[in-house]
C-alpha cells in the first residue's frame, strides 16, 4: 500500500481571505471546516460566486433555481462565521477564461483587499479519471491573473472610481482539493461545522438524486485522508501558488 503524501501545514499568518469559486457548494466539499477554524480565530473571510449554480439542478427552471441555490450559500456560509457572500451572477456552465472574467475578479480582489484568494480545484481531474467541471477550471485560473491584475493600475483602470484602488497585497492563491496540494489545515475541531455547512445545500443535494448520500460520512473521507497527511484526524488540504517574484 502507497504510504499517504506528507503535507506543510498552510499559513496562518494572514487576517483575510476572499474565496473566489464558481458555483454555490463549491466551498463546502471540505475547504469550509478550515474556514470555520479561520472564522473562529477572528479571520475575516469573504466569499464570491462567480455563478448562482442555476444550471445545477435538472429538474428545476434556472430562474427558480438562482434564487433558492443563492439562499443556501448564505445559510451555509453563515454556519461557518462567514457574514460576507457576493454573487456576480455570471452564466452558469458556460464560464470561459478570459479578459472578461479576469477583470470581474480583479474588481472583487480590489473591493475586498485579501491577504490571500483561495479557490478549490481546477486541474484537469480530481486526481485520476474524473474530468473536472469546466468553470471550476476557467475561474481558477482567471484568479490566478486576476490577482495579479489587481495591481496594476493600468490593467481595468476604468475601475478605478469612487475610490477604489489596486491592490497588490495577495500573498497567495490557495487552490482547496488540488490532487497536486502540498499543504494542510487541522479542520479536527471544526469538521462537524464543516458537514453542517454542506448540509445547508438541501436543494441541490436532492436534485442530484443520490440515493443514500451521507454529507457526514462524504466530507469524514475527504478530510480524513487529508489528516493522514498532517497526523491529525482531519485536514483540509491545498495547492499554493505563491505570487511575487520569490
Amino acid at each position: 500500500m502507497a504510504n499517504p503524501p506528507s503535507y506543510e501545514t498552510l499559513p496562518e499568518d494572514w487576517q483575510t481571505a476572499l474565496f473566489v469559486v464558481a458555483h454555490p457548494d463549491d466551498i463546502e466539499y471540505g475547504a469550509a471546516a478550515a474556514v470555520a477554524r479561520w472564522t473562529g480565530e477572528g479571520k475575516r473571510v469573504v466569499y464570491c460566486m462567480v455563478t448562482s449554480g442555476e444550471a445545477g439542478i435538472d429538474g428545476m427552471h434556472p430562474d427558480e433555481c438562482r434564487p433558492a441555490r443563492e439562499a443556501e450559500e448564505i445559510a451555509s456560509a453563515g454556519v461557518v462565521g462567514v457574514d460576507e457572500v457576493e454573487f456576480l451572477r455570471l452564466p452558469d456552465g458556460v464560464l470561459e477564461y478570459g479578459v472578461a472574467l479576469r477583470a470581474a475578479i480583479a474588481k472583487v480582489v480590489r473591493q475586498h483587499r485579501p491577504d490571500v484568494a483561495v479557490t478549490i480545484n481546477f486541474r484537469e481531474t480530481f486526481g485520476g479519471t474524473n474530468l473536472n467541471q469546466a468553470d471550476h477550471i476557467a475561474v481558477g485560473k482567471a484568479l490566478l491573473d486576476g490577482v495579479r491584475d489587481a495591481g496594476n493600475r493600468w490593467i481595468f483602470p476604468e475601475q478605478l472610481t469612487d475610490g477604489l484602488e489596486p491592490w497588490g497585497g495577495v500573498r497567495a492563491v490557495w487552490a482547496a482539493g488540488s490532487p497536486q496540494a502540498t499543504h494542510a489545515v487541522d479542520v479536527s475541531d471544526t469538521f462537524d461545522a464543516g458537514v453542517a455547512s454542506l448540509e445547508e445545500h438541501k436543494a441541490y443535494i436532492d436534485g442530484l438524486g443520490w440515493e443514500g448520500w451521507d454529507p457526514e460520512e462524504f466530507l469524514d473521507g475527504i478530510l480524513r485522508a487529508g489528516g493522514q497527511g498532517l497526523g491529525v484526524t482531519h485536514a483540509a488540504t491545498f495547492e499554493v501558488f505563491p505570487l511575487g517574484w520569490g
